[in-house]
């Protein structure tokens, strides 16, 4: 086990999920490379190998658009989230790519205060790690959700 990869891996996924729960959603194009894939899928159209997406970006500049569009033009009842990560798998694929598999929950809390249980499913990445100082990016995250029944107000990233 690369202990070092897997704190790094987790630190990266940390920073992720608060920049999302904390409402600073500004920073989380960041988080991926340049080029990338970001989808959300369910579980079933993953199983199939439907190539179906609820959400789908291929590039830092469609997340960005997307943020701007929520910000900016989307109407949608004020919420947050707020995340739960664990049991994440990290496996080196070579000296600059890493992958990783972890579970989430999401509690969706609307301005009302009403909680509710939003998402839950698991993370498929593949991270790419840059430079001598380690950074790491996202190249690809695959959100699958377990149930193929997804809210219509599903605006905020996952």
């Amino acid at each position: 086990m690369d202990a070092a990869l897997q704190l790094a891996v987790e630190n990266l996924l940390a920073r992720y999920v608060h920049a999302i729960d904390d409402d600073r959603l500004e920073d989380w194009p960041g988080f991926f490379a340049e080029t990338c894939l970001y989808r959300i899928t369910t579980a079933e159209n993953l199983e199939r190998g439907l190539p179906l997406s609820i959400i789908y970006g291929d590039s830092r500049a469609m997340l960005a658009d997307r943020v701007s569009a929520l910000r900016h033009a989307n109407i949608y009842e004020a919420q947050r989230y707020r995340h739960t990560v664990s049991s994440t798998l990290v496996e080196r694929v070579d000296a600059n790519t890493a992958r990783a598999s972890s579970n989430f929950q999401v509690v969706r809390i609307m301005h009302t205060g009403e909680s509710m249980l939003f998402a839950s499913g698991r993370y498929l990445d593949r991270i790419r790690m840059k430079g001598d100082g380690g950074e790491l990016q996202f190249e690809e995250r695959v959100v699958v959700l377990d149930s193929r029944s997804v809210d219509t107000l599903l605006a905020i990233p996952l």
